[in-house]
């Protein structure tokens, strides 16, 4: 088997997770478990797919780390319940999820999959230095557009794509990048700032979609050539230059916020994933049989021993 390192973007999976499996089972101290319990039917089914040999539990240390809301004030302001000084600001979460985090947390750590989070930076970040530094192939499982800008096929990078469903998982390679925005892999961080995000609290430029924006970048190169272009009155209709220009200040923050990171001090973990031993295995089952995993423990288990 060749080595290839897989990042999850935890968090969407585990959202995935929690709002895909109807909360019917519960540990014996009634406290939900469907988020645990899918995302490790999540784990189990991408290793028997992917047969990743290294894998990481990317986390939001900081899901909206306050240097790019100083550039963007309104960047996930929608989804903050909890406004915090000292500390990442509280996201709105369902009670019930919130309450598996530690759970999840703990089976990941009793398989073997190590769980990397930075200070003050979101798993996009942490997959954007991971994916940079590795030098074996890379699976990138996430429901989150962004990623697409770390797609490179001369080095392996691809996205696992899951905003379709588990049984619906979409391979994102250079060409299926370009089939489905007309940008290069290169430009998408360029292209999402120009369309924005509503999910994310990005304005964007205002009156350019999808369709105005490849065709800047097809024609510029990228952002700073069409700033280029617009300040010279060249390569676009008044109409769009216009647009451009009014979103000057936006445009001098917004790459830096939409742009993951790709330099922190963190390394690719140098060991596999290896098959669980007795002790492990056995830490395992009682981790289930307390929180009534069932099944979904069970088939980790044997995805990872595979």
């Amino acid at each position: 088997m060749s080595d290839k390192l897989m990042l999850l973007d935890t968090a969407s999976l585990y959202f995935r997770a929690f709002f895909g499996v109807p909360d019917k089972v519960k540990a014996a101290d009634g406290t939900s478990v469907n988020a645990a319990r899918g995302l490790l039917d999540i784990i189990a089914k991408l290793v028997t797919l992917y047969e990743p040999t290294h894998i990481v539990a990317c986390w939001d240390d900081d899901w909206r780390p306050q240097w790019r809301v100083d550039l963007i004030p309104s960047y996930k302001a929608h989804r903050v319940v909890e406004v915090v000084e000292s500390g990442p600001d509280v996201e709105e979460v369902p009670d019930p999820l919130e309450a598996q985090i530690p759970l999840i947390r703990e089976a990941l750590t009793t398989l073997g999959i190590p769980i990397i989070g930075v200070t003050a930076h979101e798993a996009d970040d942490v997959i954007g230095t991971l994916a940079t530094r590795s030098s074996i192939p890379v699976d990138i499982v996430t429901g989150d557009r962004d990623l697409f800008q770390l797609v490179d096929d001369s080095r392996g990078i691809r996205v696992v794509y899951t905003a379709r469903g588990m049984s619906n998982l979409e391979i994102l390679t250079d060409e299926s990048v370009v089939a489905k925005y007309g940008v290069l892999p290169t430009q998408y961080a360029d292209f999402a700032t120009m369309r924005g995000d509503a999910s994310d609290g990005l304005p964007g430029v205002a009156g350019v979609g999808e369709k105005t924006a490849a065709t800047l970048l097809k024609a510029h190169g990228d952002l700073a050539g069409i700033r280029t272009a617009a300040a010279a009155g060249e390569g676009m209709s008044s109409g769009v230059q216009a647009k451009a220009l009014a979103a000057s200040e936006y445009l001098d923050v917004a790459p830096t916020v939409v742009e993951v990171a790709r330099n922190l001090n963190i390394e690719v973990p140098a060991e596999p994933v290896r098959a669980l031993d007795a002790a492990r295995t056995a830490a395992a089952e009682a981790l289930a049989e307390q929180w009534n995993l069932g099944g979904s423990m069970q088939r980790a288990i044997a995805a990872l021993n595979r």
